[in-house]
């Protein structure tokens, strides 16, 4: 998960946003340690060609300096911020050499759905694309917020639920590489890891057809199952049975998960004797979460 080690377009941008803002900072930060130890060195008590200037309070050209890098830094930064927001807005269509693939995706507790409408198969925490393809992601939760990250292929962007938000990118080299959640959404959220899986269309193809053969089925009844939470080992693919599972998530035609519960009672705050009929009141042990 080496942001560092780009492997899209998307992925690429970052990068050089991310160098270039650390470039831009060091024009302060570097002069500024420089100064320290400049000065220190200068008007040590040993040095007899310092100036002692006891009723000194105002210089015009030392505050020119102050005040003109920072603002010149903030500026630099500003139009970084200001270019790179757009030309790496999510829902910015990202083009490839293959037909695209939409794939949408449900963060669950804790684990992720990834479904194939256009190829009707699903994947549990495994993602498969083809290289060269703009990927079409489309983004909602089962339950609680979260947030999509794979740090080689490009921008994170937040999974809400009740909503769908929009994420375009593509890989452009062919090899495994890790996704994760980047919000902390409970006591699983160390192991809500997914795998990158980036292979040829050719490969793709193959993926999905076998899915849809040996793939158990995905439905209302089966997506219940996986709504509840747990840390699954296994990595299944399904066939895809309801094509309107995603659309029906999304606007919660399917009611929301609960989200996190403690799984033990280490956390879980104790009610002292006094507090049993305010407890009541508000709707009982239920607040204790």
């Amino acid at each position: 998960m080496n942001i560092l080690d780009p492997q899209g377009p998307i992925a690429a941008a970052d990068k050089v946003i991310l160098i270039d803002s650390i470039a831009i900072m060091l024009a302060i930060v570097l002069p500024t340690i420089a100064a320290i130890f400049a000065f220190a060195f200068w008007f040590r008590r040993s040095n007899p060609r310092a100036n002692y200037l006891p009723d000194w309070e105002y210089s015009g050209r030392l505050e020119l300096v102050i005040w003109s890098i920072p603002a010149l830094t903030v500026i630099l930064l500003g139009g970084v911020a200001w270019i790179g927001s757009h030309q790496l807005d999510p829902a910015r269509p990202v083009e490839g050499t293959g037909p695209g693939v939409t794939i949408q995706v449900v963060s669950l507790d804790w684990k992720w759905l990834f479904i194939y409408p256009d190829q009707r198969v699903a994947s549990l925490n495994s993602l498969t694309v083809p290289v060269g393809s703009p990927l079409h992601f489309e983004l909602t939760s089962s339950s609680v917020m979260n947030v999509f990250f794979v740090p080689q292929l490009g921008s994170m962007i937040y999974t809400m639920n009740g909503m769908v938000n929009r994420l375009e990118l593509r890989a452009d080299e062919v090899g495994n590489y890790q996704g994760l959640s980047a919000h902390f959404s409970g006591d699983g959220f160390p192991d809500m890891l997914f795998d990158v899986h980036v292979v040829s269309q050719t490969e793709f193809a193959d993926w999905a057809s076998s899915a849809a053969r040996s793939g158990g089925s995905l439905d209302r009844r089966t997506y219940d199952e996986l709504a509840k939470q747990s840390v699954p080992k296994d990595k299944p693919v399904y066939k895809l049975t309801d094509r309107l599972l995603f659309h029906d998530i999304a606007t919660q035609e399917i009611p929301p998960a609960p989200g996190p519960e403690l799984t033990s009672n280490l956390a879980r705050p104790t009610s002292n004797p006094g507090s049993s009929s305010a407890g009541n009141a508000g709707g009982g042990g239920n607040n204790a979460r």
